[in-house]
């Protein structure tokens, strides 16, 4: 997960906590459905970018294996 990914999900948990906080001290539904959402979206970001890095990490691993095997048989 890059920096830039970090901030922008935790920029969209914080301001969306922030919304569903606001909307519900003026009881303004809409305002606090938004402010769920936005939070949401920030959890979902951190989510795809945990699946992206261990799809990275997956390929990264294979790659090594494939290495390996190439050297030893190589030998």
């Amino acid at each position: 997960m890059t920096l830039n990914d970090k901030l922008s999900s935790a920029k969209d948990q914080v301001s969306g906590k922030a919304k569903e906080l606001e909307g519900k001290a003026t009881n303004d539904r809409l305002r606090e459905a938004e402010g769920k959402g936005q939070a949401a979206l920030g959890k979902l970001k951190d989510k795809v970018a945990d699946a992206k890095d261990a799809a990275k990490k997956a390929v990264d691993d294979v790659k090594h294996k494939a290495n390996a095997d190439k050297e030893a048989d190589s030998h």
